[in-house]
């Protein structure tokens, strides 16, 4: 029996000779549009069509981009808790479209927060609100700019973010450059830790097949247990630039991974691209088939089996930035290994800055 995932990717393949050599298209205008402050929320449209929409409100307990479109529309993030679908997988509340965050930052845990936990145990939790934002704008690229404060509870800051996109979409493809810089307000280590840093929780289609439920515990003994499926909704894959694939992907470190699978018609992929100015580069891949989708070179503890670690420790005044690129493509094939690779030399030899100005 044909591997469908295989073959998918083979037809990838065979069509990479043809992308290349046609024409690049013309980029679709990118507005970028400020809501009711209210409602903390900023819309994101390139063409005609709504692409993403930054969410800030407190009571997500992070900022976010949420849902996540392809270019014909079609919702590539999942839905709970902010928008369920029918049969969305209900694990994992902080899961919601793509952020960034950390597990361990002074033994606070940023990356668990939600409204799913317990006032009591809020106190081991961090906290990032959006104060500010800097900077929208509208054209061939869009971009957003704000600042955050990372706090515990007590509303004390540890951490002063500045984070600014850059949106743009061709013909079926949607990029999200992201740069974040992080400034300690006090002093500051990240813990190596398995949950981070940046991350997005996959649409019901691109997690991988299985029927079997899954357990996961964190660091606070928390167990969350994933619900084998028994749909057949499920059709995702990973590859990685190193060539890992499916579940071999995880803990393993490359410049690039996807996802890809199929929703209704279209192969859909996802891309995060890692930036060889990032630390610990290249990244390890926090990549489940459950459907977390997240980079994070901060974990090295974990993934390793305990061979090496990686402290990030910030004195009061440093700063520590982060660069990713996202990419979201659907069509009748979708992005093949070679070509990710051009699309990651390219960002590699971009220089990111939170800050037009800087």
């Amino acid at each position: 029996m044909v591997n469908p995932f295989l073959s998918w990717l083979g037809a990838g393949l065979l069509t990479v000779l043809a992308f290349s050599a046609a024409p690049a298209q013309q980029k679709e205008a990118v507005r970028v549009i400020r809501g009711d402050a209210r409602q903390k929320k900023i819309d994101v449209y390139v063409g005609q069509h709504l692409f993403t929409s930054f969410l800030y409100p407190d009571t997500l307990e992070k900022p976010v981009l949420y849902p996540l479109r392809a270019a014909g529309g079609t919702v590539v993030t999942r839905g709970f808790p902010v928008q369920p679908k029918a049969g969305d997988p209900t694990d994992h509340p902080h899961h919601l479209g793509l952020w960034l965050n950390f597990e361990n930052v002074n033994g606070l845990d940023f990356w668990n927060n939600s409204y799913a936990i317990p006032a009591a145990k809020k106190a081991s939790y961090g906290w990032i609100k959006t104060d500010r934002i800097l900077e929208t704008t509208s054209g061939p690229t869009g971009a957003l700019a704000y600042h955050a404060n990372w706090t515990n509870q007590q509303n004390e800051v540890l951490l002063e973010e500045t984070t600014r996109f850059e949106f743009s979409g061709a013909g079926r493809q949607r990029l999200i450059d992201r740069v974040t810089t992080l400034k300690a307000n006090t002093d500051v280590t990240f813990n190596d830790a398995k949950d981070g840093l940046i991350g997005l929780r996959l649409a019901h289609e691109l997690q991988m097949p299985t029927d079997q439920d899954q357990k996961f515990t964190d660091d606070k003994g928390n167990v969350t247990v994933v619900k084998g499926g028994t749909d057949q909704l499920a059709t995702g894959n990973y590859l990685t630039s190193a060539g890992q694939r499916g579940n071999d992907a995880w803990s393993t470190r490359g410049a690039w991974c996807k996802v890809f699978g199929k929703i209704g018609s279209d192969s859909v992929s996802i891309a995060i691209i890692d930036h060889p100015k990032n630390p610990n580069y290249p990244t390890f891949w926090h990549a489940r088939g459950y459907g977390l989708f997240a980079a994070n070179p901060l974990g090295e503890k974990i993934f390793t089996n305990g061979k090496s670690a990686k402290n990030l420790h910030l004195k009061k005044g440093e700063s520590v930035t982060f660069r990713y690129r996202v990419v979201i493509d659907a069509g009748p094939t979708t992005l093949s290994g070679s070509q990710l690779s051009e699309m990651a030399a390219d960002f590699g030899k971009r220089s990111l800055a939170t800050s037009k100005n800087n």
